[in-house]
């Protein structure tokens, strides 16, 4: 490849990732939310939160997909940001009155000046590894001392899903958890794709039996090819038998279209104080 071709790739490359930046904290400025780099374990996270709202003791915690981890499936991206943060177009979607508030994946919105322990296998094999839950948990300790809150509801989109089921698992404090197209049993899922198994990460299968009690909501999207109703329900199998858990199908919607669109229908109600 000529110097030149090199270079003017470089540029559009960078100029990509420039835009992918800068969407998450222009969404939260225009709805009127606080954005911030907040330090957190291992990793420096981007968070957002809405302003206070009187909904109880309540705070509603999105995590985000992995984002754009790979550029195809055999080169990892330099940059994880979402090319689309569908997990806080939801947040920012929400229909209830309690408190809300996002927490990015590590590595995503902070390369590079925030880019502590950003490593590529943060977003590849090890993204749901031991830190990164660690991580993400002392993120939501900080924001729900912030909102006053006593219980957390956490709302997972794609593998922010499969983060949601690990987070509760180490808590006492969360009574629900809400899946959109999770990657909820890992072994099955890359299994299936034939994808390489994901070293170093926990898998959400392996902590569902201690989960019998927890209230679960997992939407799937019909037409979604990149993980499917199939991989939740494998996921539900390991769950005790009588698990207080819902799984929806909603017809003719894939992995990223259209759950921000409709969410103030889909998520109307799902709790008590939501």
């Amino acid at each position: 490849m000529s110097r030149p071709l090199s270079f003017l790739l470089l540029v559009l490359l960078l100029g990509a990732c420039a835009s992918r930046q800068a969407e998450g904290p222009s969404l939260t400025k225009d709805a009127g939310w606080r954005w911030e780099i907040l330090p957190s374990g291992s990793f420096d996270l981007a968070v957002a939160s809405a302003p206070p709202r009187s909904g109880g003791d309540i705070l509603v915690v999105y995590l985000e997909g992995d984002g754009f981890a790979f550029v195809h499936p055999r080169q990892p991206s330099l940059d994880p940001t979402p090319t689309d943060p569908v997990a806080l177009r939801l947040a920012l979607a929400h229909p209830g009155r309690a408190s809300v508030a996002w927490i990015a994946r590590p590595c995503q919105y902070t390369l590079p000046a925030h880019g502590r322990n950003c490593a590529t296998p943060m977003w590849t094999s090890r993204r749901y590894a031991p830190e990164v839950v660690e991580g993400m948990g002392l993120a939501i300790d900080t924001l729900k001392a912030r909102a006053g809150a006593a219980r957390i509801i956490l709302v997972g989109y794609s593998g922010g899903g499969a983060l949601a089921v690990l987070l509760v698992a180490g808590r006492h404090d969360v009574v629900q958890i809400v899946t959109v197209v999770a990657d909820l049993d890992l072994g099955y899922w890359t299994e299936r794709d034939g994808l390489s198994p994901l070293a170093g990460s926990l898998d959400p299968v392996d902590v569902a039996g201690s989960l019998g009690a927890m209230p679960q909501i997992h939407f799937t999207g019909e037409k979604d090819t990149a993980v499917g109703t199939d991989v939740v329900a494998s996921y539900i199998k390991h769950l005790p038998p009588g698990a207080p858990v819902q799984l929806r199908e909603v017809s003719d919607f894939t992995h990223g279209c259209c759950w921000a669109r409709d969410w103030p229908i889909l998520a109307a109600n799902l709790a008590p104080g939501w």
